[in-house]
C-alpha cells in the first residue's frame, strides 16, 4: 500500500519561500512518477509539477522559474521548493504517485493522474 505524507506548508508573505516534502512508503520509486498538485477553495485541483521515472521534470506555466521539483531516492522523499511566492499560490498542496506511462506523467491534468495515490495535503498560504 503506497502511503504519501506531505509536510512543510505554512504561512508566508509574498516573495517568500517554502519547501514542501512528501515522504513516501510502500512502493518502488522506479515504478512511479511523482507530482505535486494544488487546489484552492472553489477551484479544481491543478497540476503544479511532475517528475517522471527518468528524472525529467515538467512545470505548470504559472510556476516555471519559481518552483523546483526533486526527489531524494535515499530518503524516498519528494520535494517542492517554492520561491518568489505569490498570493495566487495559496492552496492546499498534494503529492501524487502514479504508475502511468512517462508521457502521461508530463501531462499535469487530473485525468492523467486519475489512478494515482494521493497524500492528505499541506496548506500553503501567501499573504500580500
Amino acid at each position: 500500500q503506497v502511503q504519501l505524507v506531505e509536510s512543510g506548508g505554512g504561512s508566508v508573505q509574498a516573495g517568500g519561500s517554502l519547501r514542501l516534502s512528501c515522504a513516501a512508503s510502500g512502493y518502488t520509486y522506479s515504478s512511479y512518477c511523482m507530482g505535486w498538485f494544488r487546489q484552492a477553495p472553489g477551484w479544481e485541483r491543478e497540476g503544479v509539477a511532475s517528475i517522471d521515472r527518468l528524472g525529467s521534470t515538467t512545470y505548470a506555466n504559472s510556476v516555471k522559474g519559481r518552483f523546483t521539483i526533486s526527489h531524494d531516492n535515499a530518503k524516498n522523499t519528494l520535494y517542492l521548493q517554492m520561491n518568489s511566492l505569490k498570493p495566487d499560490d495559496t492552496a492546499m498542496y498534494y503529492c501524487a504517485a502514479g504508475q502511468q506511462a512517462n508521457w502521461l506523467c508530463r501531462l499535469l491534468n487530473k485525468d492523467s493522474w486519475a489512478r494515482a495515490y494521493w497524500g492528505q495535503g499541506t496548506q500553503v498560504t501567501v499573504s500580500s
